[in-house]
């Protein structure tokens, strides 16, 4: 599938363009290459020496920034050390960092489909993804939500007529708290030889036996080659990754505009990010306190949908419809003590304006009955 990718690689290394990224340990001024040589760094953009000012973090004792892209100079040890902990997590060849999931999202998309290719993209996907189809030179068929036999349909019509298809779906969907037909789509993938890419965003450190996100919750883990993930939600940090076959970070990290020209992510966030990976992996309580919270406020509100998986997100819209009224709803909460906060088109379509819900393991029970008293009373719809 990705043999292309590699002649494109090798084609790079004969011309001596061939880049790959360096863990280098910055050291004020200086850092120390991979090859364990002391180098004063005249490569950074840290113009006023700030980035690299000694910290007193007990996270990032080094450096408060990462001065510069990671190619250049801004990839350290600690960069290496989570993007090798994320392809464990999510049990890949490769991982890379990115300075934010939006550039993860956009980026990867627009790099790896290319002119004579296909995006199959799910109506509701979020706006990163989006992006990423329209930055692409391919065409792209935006597929209802969820709707996989439109997706085969169009595939069995059209699939001879594209080099490559790339089907490309949010795992766990922001504004809905749906989980995508991930078996589905990963079936069609076999039969049509496409390639599945699935923003884990939601889904990371929520769901799966071990926080790998829906692909590890629905066992299928070994059949979406490409998966993208942000360290600003569940991880609590900042940042974006991508995990996959290594020919493929390969190439993204060679041909991707949003990780090419992006500084680095800072060294005290990769840390955290570290930290926080260590800490859901250790200790699943949390995850499964969030995932217990849900179903009961879903069981609550009548909002329970047939998917049980679906339950457990802590995601949990409560639809209004117009605008006026989600926002109505949502100041009322605010004067009893709840933010809720209120999406609204564009962010959502038009006529179905809503309350979004986000639900965390560090809500106590007495605070989740309070909101629900709150919500059945000032809400008829619930």
């Amino acid at each position: 599938m990705f043999d292309y990718l590699a002649d494109r690689l090798a084609e790079l290394k004969s011309h001596h363009r061939l880049r790959t990224l360096v863990p280098r340990q910055p050291l004020g001024i200086e850092f120390i290459d991979d090859a364990q040589r002391r180098l004063i760094n005249f490569g950074s953009n840290d113009y006023l020496g700030l980035a690299t000012s000694r910290s007193p973090s007990p996270i990032a004792p080094s450096a408060t920034g990462s001065t510069a892209s990671a190619l250049v100079c801004g990839w350290t040890p600690l960069h290496q050390q989570l993007a090798e902990r994320i392809a464990q997590l999510e049990s890949t060849e490769s991982a890379i960092l990115f300075p934010s999931g939006y550039a993860a999202c956009s980026g990867t998309v627009a790099t790896l489909a290319e002119e004579g290719d296909l995006i199959l993209s799910d109506e509701l996907n979020h706006a990163s993804l989006i992006e990423g189809c329209r930055l692409s030179r391919a065409e792209c068929i935006v597929y209802p939500h969820r709707d996989h036999e439109f997706v085969a349909n169009t595939l069995a019509q059209r699939r001879h007529q594209f080099t490559r298809v790339w089907i490309v779906t949010d795992g766990v969907f922001s504004m809905d708290g749906h989980v995508a037909p991930l078996r589905e789509l990963a079936d069609l993938v076999q039969r049509f030889t496409a390639t599945l890419i699935v923003d884990e965003a939601h889904g990371t450190g929520v769901l799966g036996k071990t926080g790998s996100g829906l692909c590890e919750a629905l066992e299928v883990k070994d059949r979406v080659a490409i998966r993208i993930g942000t360290l600003s939600k569940a991880i609590g940090g900042q940042g974006g990754f991508v995990a996959g076959p290594k020919v493929v970070t390969d190439y993204l990290v060679n041909r991707c505009r949003s990780l090419i020209f992006s500084t680095s992510l800072a060294p005290s966030a990769v840390a955290a990010s570290l930290a926080s990976i260590e800490s859901f992996q250790a200790e699943p309580s949390r995850r499964h306190r969030v995932q217990s919270i849900a179903r009961h406020v879903r069981e609550r509100l009548s909002l329970l949908t047939t998917c049980e998986l679906e339950n457990s997100v802590p995601i949990i819209p409560i639809v209004l419809g117009q605008d006026a009224k989600a926002m109505t709803a949502f100041e009322k909460l605010v004067e009893a003590g709840f933010y809720v906060p209120a999406i609204r088109p564009p962010t959502v379509p038009r006529g179905t304006s809503r309350l979004r819900l986000s639900l965390s393991a560090l809500h106590d029970d007495a605070m989740i009955e309070s909101l629900i008293r709150a919500v059945a009373e000032l809400i008829p719809t619930c």
